[in-house]
């Protein structure tokens, strides 16, 4: 295991009494050196005080949302490695001294831990189908390095935690955590780790359709400011193209009997093709926009400075 390195581990919650104890416990156990910080956000059980009991470091974030809640978390905990980890007990705390070993040994700044169901009700079907969906979209545009988006079991280094620009206010957050790292190249990992069903009277609180939809909004809207070029390309194309359909038989018509019959549908075939046009320049224009961003991204991830060197062990000559 590392060693001289501090290492904080970030559990949110909300509602989660039932569960939050045994997580602690866990975590504990798995990594005896680290703090461990449970933000409760807002519960109306007994979570705070059966964390506290626990032994977890307990503070409260008012703003409702998982994303409220780990921008708070970044902000205030300073750590050389952070686990990031819901607090309903599905993910298995064994696996993160795994997970912190090799961000420390790789350099890493983020490993992720890949779900595989360990018990058939752990991981509903349509969540698998959605997951995987969302999880395809954001590979096919910002790279194939992260095939579980919406994980809430991550290690990270102190670089990506304190350069994170964390917007999201719900459970988005998990694709802006997936995204800042493959935006700016990050060298990270993942990790196949069990994923266990909700610990018996606890509840979860995705609400599958609209999580689901507000999931994919965040992703169209990252690749808008993310890859303005492609995307309003992409605009610019649909826009000519409905241009050219409706504007063809306006044009044939013209050649041939030199009038111009249908006078709206030529207005709007060429109102199209300018705003196809006028697409494709904000586009342009949008992209140097996040090119610099991205730069001034970098330099606050550069500012946070690399993670203390950790000893490497090797074997006794004896």
């Amino acid at each position: 295991m590392t060693t001289g390195v501090s290492i904080a581990v970030l559990i949110p919650c909300f509602n989660e009494q039932n569960a939050i104890a045994q997580v602690v416990g866990d975590f504990r156990r798995a990594l005896p050196s680290a703090a461990i910080y449970v933000y409760d956000n807002n519960s109306t059980d007994g979570t705070a005080d059966a964390a506290r009991g626990a032994g977890a470091i307990v503070r409260r974030e008012t703003l409702q949302g998982k994303g409220h809640v780990v921008r708070r978390m970044f902000a205030d905990v300073e750590a050389d490695i952070y686990v990031l980890v819901d607090g309903d007990g599905t993910y298995e705390a064994a696996a993160a001294p795994q997970m912190v070993q090799l961000l420390a040994d790789d350099h890493l700044d983020m490993v992720c831990a890949i779900r595989v169901a360990a018990e058939t009700e752990a991981y509903r079907r349509f969540h698998v189908f959605g997951n995987a969906v969302l999880s395809g979209a954001v590979r096919y545009v910002f790279g194939d390095r992260v095939h579980d988006l919406l994980s809430g079991y991550r290690v990270f280094s102190r670089r990506f935690v304190k350069s994170f620009p964390a917007l999201a206010a719900g459970f988005e957050t998990e694709t802006e955590l997936t995204v800042h790292a493959l935006e700016l190249n990050m060298p990270i990992g993942e990790v196949r780790t069990p994923y266990r069903g909700r610990i018996s009277g606890t509840a979860s609180k995705l609400r599958t359709f609209s999580d689901g939809l507000k999931i994919l909004r965040t992703i169209v809207t990252l690749i808008k400011d993310e890859r303005p070029l492609q995307f309003f390309s992409l605009v610019a194309l649909v826009l000519l193209l409905v241009g050219l359909v409706l504007g063809a038989p306006v044009v044939v018509s013209y050649v041939e009997t030199g009038l111009v019959p249908r006078l709206p549908t030529a207005v709007l075939a060429t109102g199209l093709i300018v705003l196809s046009f006028l697409a494709l320049a904000c586009g342009l224009i949008l992209d140097s926009v996040a090119h610099g961003t991205r730069a001034i991204k970098h330099m606050a991830y550069l500012a946070a400075g690399p993670a203390p060197a950790v000893p490497e062990t090797r074997p006794s000559s004896r």
